[in-house]
C-alpha cells in the first residue's frame, strides 16, 4: 500500500492550524496527537517531507535518533554502571520509574516537548523506530499530563504497518491507537 507522504503531512498540518482543532481531540478520544503513519520502509521520505513542508516557526522537529545518540554520549559512564545493576530490567535505564528523580531519555524528551510547547510551536517527533526496546512506547508521549492539556497537538510521524486492524509498530509490535488521530 504505497502513501502519499507529502499528502499526509499537508493533512496533519492543516489539522494543527484549523480553528477546528478539537477535531483532533474528538478522533483521539480526548487526546492531543496526531500520528502519521508511515510504511517503516518509507520513514526517511516522511521525515524528508514533514523538514520541508512543516515551517519552523510553528513546528519544531525532534529527532529522537539524536536524542538518543546525545543521552548516551552524555551518561556513558552512568549508563555502564546501570546496564550492569539492571541488567534484568535495562528499560528503566531510559524510562525510570515517575516516583523516582533520575536521569533518562524520556525525561529529556518530554521536556524538549515542553520547550517547544513554551516556544508556541507544535512538537513533531521523527525516528520514533530508535526507541525500540527502550521500554518508550508512543502511548507514553500521548497520555502525558503536559501533552494532554497543552493547546497545541503533538504530531508522531510512526513508522508501522497495519493487520487486520493492528497498528503494529515497525510491523511488529502491537501499539496502541487509542489517545491520537491517526493519519494514514
Amino acid at each position: 500500500m504505497p502513501s502519499n507522504p507529502e499528502q499526509l503531512i499537508l493533512e496533519a498540518r492543516r489539522l494543527v492550524e484549523s480553528d477546528k482543532r478539537s477535531e483532533i481531540r474528538l478522533n483521539a478520544n480526548g487526546g492531543n496527537s496526531l500520528l502519521i503513519v508511515c510504511d517503516p520502509h518509507e520513514e526517511l521520505l516522511f521525515v524528508e517531507k514533514a523538514k520541508d513542508l512543516l515551517p519552523t516557526d510553528a513546528f519544531k522537529i525532534i529527532d529522537l535518533n539524536q536524542c538518543l545518540l546525545d543521552f548516551i554520549s552524555d551518561n556513558l559512564e552512568f549508563l555502564e554502571e546501570q546496564f550492569n545493576d539492571l541488567q534484568s530490567s535495562t528499560h528503566e535505564i531510559f524510562k525510570g520509574p515517575s516516583t523516582e528523580v533520575t536521569v533518562d531519555l524520556y525525561k529529556g524528551i518530554m521536556s524538549m516537548i515542553d520547550e517547544s510547547f513554551d516556544a508556541n510551536k507544535v512538537p513533531v517527533l521523527i525516528h520514533t523506530g530508535s526507541l525500540y526496546g527502550t521500554g518508550i512506547h508512543n502511548i507514553h508521549f500521548m497520555e502525558h499530563e503536559l501533552v494532554m492539556k497543552s493547546t497545541l497537538p503533538i504530531i508522531i510521524v510512526y513508522p508501522a504497518t497495519m493487520e487486520q486492524e493492528k497498528l503494529l509498530f515497525l510491523g511488529k509490535k502491537p501499539s496502541s491507537k487509542y489517545r491520537c488521530m491517526i493519519i494514514k
